[in-house]
C-alpha cells in the first residue's frame, strides 16, 4: 500500500515498528500544520523548524503512548506546543513582562490601509514580547485556560490573565496603527 494511503492506525503501527515509510508518511501528513503551530511560539522560522524536528522526535519516541482518546493531530499538536515551551524555558526566552515595563515592538511590515489576513495577524503576534506571545497563543489560539497556562509556565493564573490582556491591548494598538479595525477582537 502507498504510504500516502495509509490509515492513521496503519501509520501509528508502522511508526511504532520503526518503519521509515510510515514515519515519513506521518511527518508529511502533519508537518505543515505543526510548523505553523511552532511558528506561533518563535520569532523566526529557523527556531520553529528546530522545534518541529525536536517535536517529531518526541512523537516517534512516544507514539506507543497514544491511546486514541482524541485525535492524533491534537496529540501531536500538544507535543509541539510543549516542545516550544521547553525551548523557550531552556533558552530563558519566556520572560513575563512586568506591569509598567516598556518594550519595543518590531515593525510587522503592514502599512495604514492594508487589509488584514490571518497571516498578517500572525506576523503581528510574532512581534509581541515572548511572554505576551506565548500566553496569547496558549489562551486565544490553543484554547488553554489561564489556570492551565499558569501550571504550564510556572506562573500564577492572574499573571496569565494580565499577560493575555496586555498582549491583546498591544495587538489592538498595532491594528489601530494600520487603520484596521475589528470590533470582535
Amino acid at each position: 500500500m502507498n504510504s500516502a494511503e495509509m490509515s492513521e492506525k496503519e501509520l501509528i503501527e508502522g511508526c511504532i515498528r520503526n518503519h521509515p515509510a510510515a514515519q515519513e508518511a506521518l511527518f508529511k501528513r502533519f508537518s505543515g500544520k505543526m510548523l505553523a503551530v511552532c511558528c506561533r511560539y518563535t520569532a523566526n522560522k529557523s527556531e520553529a523548524e528546530d522545534i518541529l524536528q525536536d517535536g517529531f522526535i518526541k512523537v516517534f519516541q512516544k507514539l506507543d503512548l497514544f491511546r486514541g482518546d482524541g485525535s492524533l493531530e491534537g496529540w501531536i499538536k500538544r507535543i509541539m506546543v510543549n516542545t516550544a515551551l521547553d525551548l523557550l524555558r531552556r533558552n530563558k526566552k519566556l520572560i513575563m513582562n512586568e506591569l509598567g515595563e516598556e518594550w519595543e515592538v518590531a515593525d510587522p511590515g503592514l502599512k495604514p490601509g492594508d487589509s488584514i489576513q490571518a497571516k498578517d495577524l500572525m506576523l503581528l503576534i510574532q512581534t509581541l514580547p515572548n511572554g505576551f506571545r506565548t500566553v496569547f497563543n496558549l489562551y486565544a489560539i490553543e484554547g488553554y485556560s489561564h489556570k492551565e497556562i499558569g501550571d504550564l509556565l510556572g506562573i500564577s493564573e492572574s499573571t496569565s490573565k494580565s499577560q493575555y490582556s496586555r498582549a491583546r491591548a498591544q495587538l489592538q494598538k498595532l491594528l489601530a496603527t494600520t487603520t484596521i479595525q475589528n470590533e470582535n477582537f
